[in-house]
């Protein structure tokens, strides 16, 4: 898998980048087409004039001739322009662009043999003789020589035609590149969560087998000879069945626990509680394990208010989690000291505070330390057990309550964990 991965996404990538050179490419190759193509319309157009006029010519001057081809170039040796007038010249251009599908701006200007301007429309500039389409449309054996002038506004004219495919084709390109991101996206999460499930069917599996291990040890204790009559050592190991399989139902009612808040089954018993009693309470409950990593647990309960409206379950649930974590997470070669202290917060809401001078988290681990299943990565500690659900709970549980919880830290300096709760409207 670690292997198939990179390659799906380099192919990916590669097709990706193929599509999107080919896109160019052809937008490229399509803009020289009908660039060319606008370009030889233009030079049928100025020859397509020069006819228009010539026939025009003809029927003013051979009124009552048979027509004839020598009649016609008889009478085209003295065509000129200037028999026309403004509104019949600008009439065959305008037709004949129309003909050859040129929707363009245009100016003209006809001069004669000595380059003076004998007919020319009214916003026509000296500038434009350089760009312009310069025909001669008066007949090789015309007696005059008359030179037009044509200039088309093209500026953008092949971009606004093919807006539309051009549009189009960077909007389904943009779609394509967003498929694609959301795919690798899709692929990582799916790669992390496939982890995550490992590193949980582990853990869980780790968990509830030193619990059945010890049952199973207890079990063949009770059917021993030496201890079927000893009523003390029945007890003994009875209570230890009884311990283990409550550590195994507790273990399963956390899994189970978190399944209710994805699906957002959980209901709250709320009620006004003093949350300084509770907090000190459990505090009092966690002190023996304090001890034993050679620490201590400070309580600075000093807000001003202390009656919260929350589930008292939830809440002493939330507040043991994170002492626990506390503990869990101490270093090994520093006496533990947790610090907890409450104040009113600047949004209105109890804040309580717990800091610990523990192995502290990256900010990578910060970013992610909530999500369910999520387990930081501890170095060198292995006595760390679970199975990543407990700061999940907590967030969901804040946040149900209306809430929420925030964490600081430092690697190698600790954590402080911060969680806001509404006080009780009566309070």
């Amino acid at each position: 898998m670690k292997r198939v991965f990179p390659l799906i996404v380099l192919l990916i990538t590669l097709s990706v980048l193929g599509i999107m050179f080919i896109q160019m490419h052809w937008i490229r190759n399509a803009i020289l087409v009908k660039r060319q193509l606008h370009e030889k319309n233009i030079e049928n157009s100025v020859k397509q004039i020069r006819e228009l006029m010539y026939n025009k010519y003809f029927e003013k001057r051979a009124v009552g001739y048979i027509p004839s081809e020598g009649s016609r170039q008889y009478n085209l040796r003295n065509f000129t322009i200037m028999d026309f007038s403004e509104e019949e010249v600008k009439g065959i251009i305008d037709s004949t662009l129309k003909k050859n599908d040129l929707k363009n701006k245009y100016e003209y200007c006809i001069t004669n043999i000595f380059d003076q301007s004998i007919a020319v429309s009214s916003n026509f500039k000296p500038e434009y003789f350089n760009a312009s389409i310069k025909e001669l449309i008066t007949p090789i054996s015309g007696l005059q020589v008359e030179t037009l002038y044509l200039y088309i506004e093209d500026k953008n004219y092949i971009i606004k035609q093919m807006g539309g495919l051009i549009i189009a084709s960077i909007f389904f390109t943009c779609i394509i590149i967003s498929a694609f991101a959301l795919t690798i996206r899709t692929m990582f999460r799916q790669k992390n969560l496939s982890e995550i499930k490992s590193d949980f069917i582990n853990n869980m599996t780790h968990e509830l087998k030193t619990p059945l291990a010890t049952i199973s040890l207890a079990i063949d204790a009770l059917v021993n000879e030496k201890v079927i009559h000893d009523t003390e050592k029945i007890r003994y190991y009875s209570s230890m069945i009884k311990d283990e399989n409550k550590r195994m139902n507790k273990q399963v009612e956390k899994i189970l626990q978190a399944a209710r808040i994805e699906r957002q089954e959980i209901k709250l018993n709320l009620q006004e509680l003093n949350a300084h009693e509770i907090i000190s309470k459990i505090a009092d409950n966690l002190a023996l394990q304090v001890q034993e990593k050679n620490g201590t647990i400070s309580l600075h309960l000093k807000a001003a208010k202390e009656v919260i409206e929350a589930d008292e379950v939830h809440f002493s649930n939330i507040v043991f989690n994170l002492l626990d974590n506390a503990i869990k997470y101490s270093k090994n070669n520093i006496p533990l000291q947790i610090d907890v202290d409450t104040s009113i917060a600047s949004n209105g809401m109890l804040a309580i505070r717990i800091k610990d001078n523990g192995i502290g988290m990256s900010k990578e681990t910060q970013s992610r330390v909530f999500e369910k299943f999520y387990r930081a990565h501890t170095g060198n500690l292995h006595n760390v057990k679970g199975f990543g659900l407990g700061l999940s709970y907590v967030k969901a549980i804040a946040e149900a309550h209306g809430g929420k919880v925030k964490v600081e830290s430092s690697l190698g300096k600790g954590s402080t964990f911060t969680i806001f709760l509404p006080f009780s409207a009566a309070s």
